[in-house]
């Protein structure tokens, strides 16, 4: 098929290249041959009067023709598959789709337990491919490598839809031989002066990390470890005084399998709650996969809830 003189399978191929910026890696997703895929490169070229891709030392960058046609063809063809690609119906037992979903390491703890057990009631054959928040997932979004991402409203792309998963708040860590622990008792003086184990995921730029920072760190005058891991942090505290800020879900899971006392905030260190969001790309809201999917997760939510061992000492 053709539109103003463009064979449209060009498309395909178009984005592939733009993706990969790899003519074979191109090739190999579209599983196609490397000459066929240097064929499409050439007609392409040949419509746009552009090299689309040059070569810069060993590696293939975009052209600023291409920059521009990256996002403009990954948006039609999420249009074409929401339109057209996408069954009118989704039955989880009849269903062999794999999701894609951007999750933190909080998240497949706390959560995403509960989603894949609620999810083998209704499938044997629904897979579930879990990403982490890397260097800028709201990318793997928008270009449709993902489905879902499950993120604090903070952090989520103001131009797509969102819905809120639940609410966190934070706590206090610390070694059950640590003094505060044998104390009982951890102050604002006391948690200022302590050392900290702070999280730093990785997935932020700098502007967004120093306000995560101020947020959560602005008492801690002293961190002396830093983790790209939610999970990872309170395995710090162990055989130390240190502190360790963080979910209290989280925690409380974590305190089963290691020596853990968790203390409230301190009086007048008040901590916004966290609101946990899933959010998806704006052209797939009536995905019948994906509706099932985020209801599956808000089901998740209730049952991750009504676990036992919820209650805050302290």
């Amino acid at each position: 098929m053709r539109f103003q003189n463009l064979d449209l399978n060009l498309l395909v191929a178009l984005d592939a290249l733009l993706r990969e910026r790899s003519i074979s890696r191109a090739a190999k997703q579209l599983h196609l041959s490397q000459p066929a895929m240097s064929s499409a490169l050439a007609r392409l070229r040949t419509y746009f009067g552009d090299e689309l891709l040059v070569a810069v030392g060993r590696k293939l960058e975009l052209t600023s023709r291409a920059e521009v046609l990256k996002e403009a063809v990954r948006d039609v063809l999420m249009r074409v598959d929401t339109a057209i690609a996408t069954p009118p119906a989704f039955d989880p037992s009849a269903s062999d789709r794999k999701f894609q979903l951007i999750v933190s390491d909080y998240t497949v703890i706390a959560l995403m337990p509960h989603v894949l057990a609620l999810a083998a009631r209704q499938s044997r054959s629904v897979r579930f491919d879990l990403i982490p928040l890397l260097d800028r997932p709201q990318r793997a979004l928008e270009s449709g490598d993902a489905d879902l991402m499950v993120i604090p409203r903070t952090y989520a792309l103001p131009d797509h839809p969102t819905e809120l998963l639940f609410e966190e708040d934070f706590c206090c860590v610390v070694c059950n031989r640590s003094r505060f622990a044998r104390s009982g008792e951890l102050t604002l003086q006391q948690y200022g002066a302590a050392g900290h184990v702070a999280v730093q995921p990785p997935a932020m730029d700098k502007p967004t990390l120093d306000s995560w920072f101020k947020q959560r760190y602005l008492k801690a005058k002293r961190i002396e470890a830093t983790t790209f891991s939610f999970a990872g942090a309170p395995y710090l505290v162990v055989g130390t005084d240190r502190i360790a800020t963080m979910h209290v879900r989280l925690a409380r899971l974590l305190r089963k399998s290691l020596p853990l006392t968790l203390f409230p905030l301190p009086t007048s260190m008040p901590m916004p709650r966290m609101q946990q969001m899933q959010q998806w790309h704006k052209h797939r809201s009536r995905d019948p996969g994906l509706i099932w999917l985020r209801g599956l997760m808000h089901e998740a939510v209730v049952r991750m809830d009504t676990e036992p061992d919820q209650n805050l000492p302290g």
